[in-house]
This record gives C-alpha cells, structure tokens and sequence, in this order.
C-alpha cells in the first residue's frame, strides 16, 4: 500500500502549537505545547517525531500499486477535500458499485485504454444513462491523470475515453399549463405548497425542506441552506445561493400553512416532520404523498426533476430575458439555457414564422 512522504504542518491556534498530518487516509492533529512555553524548533522535532514512523512506512511511486490502494488512499482522500457532501455520497457511491468491484485488486500498469473502453461499452450496453456512463468516463480519467502526477506511471491510459454513441439519453419531459393545473387539484394543501414551491418558483427539492420561518420575506425566499439525505448542507452552487421571487398566490398559501403550523418560530421548518425538530425528507414526502396521487391523474412521469424544468421552460416562454429565469433557479446561465429549458414546438413554430415572413417575396 503506498503512502505519501510527508512533512506535516505546524500552526498557532488559541496561543496553542498544533500539528496537523494525513495517517491511514485521515487527518490527524495534535496539540504540542503552549507557544509560550514550547519554542517553535522544540514543537517541529516532536511533529517530526510522529511523522517519523508513517513515513518509514512510505513507498516509492509503482505501477504494481493497485486501483483499490490507490483510490482508497490517495485519490479518494484528497479529491473528496473539495467535494459536497451530496457531491461526495454521488461519486463514493459510482466508484462502489461500477468501479472498484472489477478494478479493485488491478495493478495501474495493467490498465490500457481500448480495455478501460470496452467498460464504458458493457456499461452502455448494460443500460445505464448517458449521464452515469460520462460520469464513468471523467472518473477513470481523472483517477489515471493523478497516477502519472504522483509518478504511478508515464501516460494516461484514459485519456482518449469517449461516450459511446448509442448511450441512452434522458428525455427531458416537461408539462403543460393544463399539467400544471391538473398536478396542483391533485394534491392536498402541504403538498401543493411544495409542488408549488418547485413549479412556480423554481425551488429545488433539497432547498424546499430546508426552508426555515425565518428564511421567508413578503417577496422571496432566501436560500441559504439545503437538506440533502437529512444532514443540513449549504445550496448546490454560490449562484444556488440567492433570493428567490415568491409569486403572490405562493404568499398567500404559505400564510395559511403558518396559521395551521405549531411552531412558527424563526428558526421553525417550514416543512417539519410530526416531531418539529427535523425537516420532512424529500424521498419520503413523495413516494407517501405526491407521487400516489400524480399517478392516479395520469401523471405518474411528474418528479421534482420535472417540476423544476417545467418552471424554466414555461418561465422562457413567457419572458424575454433568460438571464431572469437563470436567477431565479441559482443557475448559471448556459446551464439554464441548455439543461433545463425545453422550448415548445408552439414557440419555435412562432420563430421559424418569423423567419420565413423576413424573407422577401420572390
């Protein structure tokens, strides 16, 4: 198993010398003295002194290092700093089911690049999504461009991968004014609250739950946090962080939710579970409530993915300006545009009209 040789750090903290290292994948810290009274060379030889065993342990880079020792301990470890937490379950949970069960005890310099592309074939071919088998793809080349970083091997094996051409792409479906209007005299007033909040204002599930008293306005809502798989995490993206337009009948409803609520305390959830102390979950919510009664009007196709493009397709239809909409969902705005808004045939037929009435007559 290789380790990296290290040399640790060494910071005040509190008027306090602590020493900070990485030991089995972890970040290990301890505290060496008061600065007062522990002289900063004194506290490097006893940081040098912990480090001194694990580095013993220290192995030169190798090709014979396998994928699972990699990934586990190097990888994993380091990539996982920068990530989410729903970023972290989503990438931990693709590398255990499709990765490491075939890979794990692999040497790195057995890999070659037509074999790593015959998995995103059996993937493909095995019926999983355009988007698991291009998240596939990013994952084993960015596994393989660390191994030649930290010296494992010469070159990337790969980094040629591409999606092969019959992956199965999502249809981004959508619904209509009528749909709309159908899935909200479908549901019961706590539900059509949150559809609502998804169709009309664009709320992702996750910032729908973390909704406090205290984060709603007379105009908008402000999203600072966000529920993901029941821990509290901060929103998606820092443009997920934002003040979202709350359209007058959304208003109204929610002052009467707050009438009938128990605790409409400031820092209350707007959605509670029977106890009050935790928000509802999103999987639960549905699968109990909305999804049943969707069904039973015909619109069992309709989740929280739906809503939320059904609000910035029909938003692009009815206004001009996209930045608005990208606003209003956090988005940037190419990822408002090309991911989650569908134009209509109506609308594109309204364009290619326009174009044809600019022509001349010949």
């Amino acid at each position: 198993m290789r380790r990296r040789y290290q040399q640790g750090s060494l910071s005040k903290v509190d008027g306090n010398w602590i020493a900070q290292w990485w030991e089995d994948g972890h970040r290990r810290k301890r505290t060496l003295g008061r600065v007062s009274t522990v002289k900063k060379t004194e506290a490097q030889t006893a940081l040098d002194a912990i480090l001194a065993p694990i580095n013993a342990r220290a192995q030169a880079p190798s090709p014979s290092t396998t994928w699972g020792e990699f990934v586990s301990n190097t990888y994993l470890p380091f990539y996982s700093r920068k990530w989410k937490l729903s970023t972290k379950a989503t990438n931990e949970d693709r590398f255990r089911v499709h990765l490491t069960p075939i890979y794990g005890e692999r040497k790195l310099g057995s890999f070659s690049r037509d074999g790593l592309q015959e998995l995103l074939d059996e993937k493909t071919r095995a019926g999983l999504s355009y988007s698991v088998v291009a998240h596939l793809r990013w994952d084993l080349r960015q596994v393989f461009r660390m191994a030649v970083q930290e010296g494992h091997l010469l070159r990337n094996p790969a980094e040629l991968l591409f999606i092969p051409r019959d992956a199965k792409r999502p249809e981004h479906t959508v619904m209509t004014l009528k749909e709309v209007q159908i899935c909200f005299a479908a549901l019961e007033q706590r539900e059509r609250l949150i559809a609502k909040l998804a169709i009309l204002a664009g709320l992702r599930p996750g910032e729908i739950f973390g909704l406090k008293w205290g984060h709603l306005t007379a105009t908008h809502a402000e999203i600072r946090q966000r529920v993901y798989r029941g821990k509290i995490d901060s929103p998606k993206t820092n443009h997920s962080v934002r003040k979202a337009a709350l359209a007058e009948g959304i208003l109204d409803e929610l002052r009467e939710w707050k009438a009938l609520s128990r605790d409409t305390g400031e820092d209350a959830w707007v959605f509670p579970t029977e106890t009050g102390k935790t928000p509802l979950s999103r999987d639960n919510i549905y699968r109990r409530h909305i999804g049943p009664r969707l069904k039973a009007a015909n619109l069992g196709w309709v989740d929280f993915h739906v809503m939320r493009r059904t609000h910035a397709t029909l938003m692009n239809e009815i206004h001009d300006d996209p930045k608005l909409v990208a606003d209003q969902l956090g988005h940037t705005l190419d990822v408002s545009q090309n991911v989650y808004t569908r134009a209509s045939v109506a609308k594109r037929k309204e364009a290619v009209d326009a174009l044809e009435s600019a022509l001349p007559v010949m």
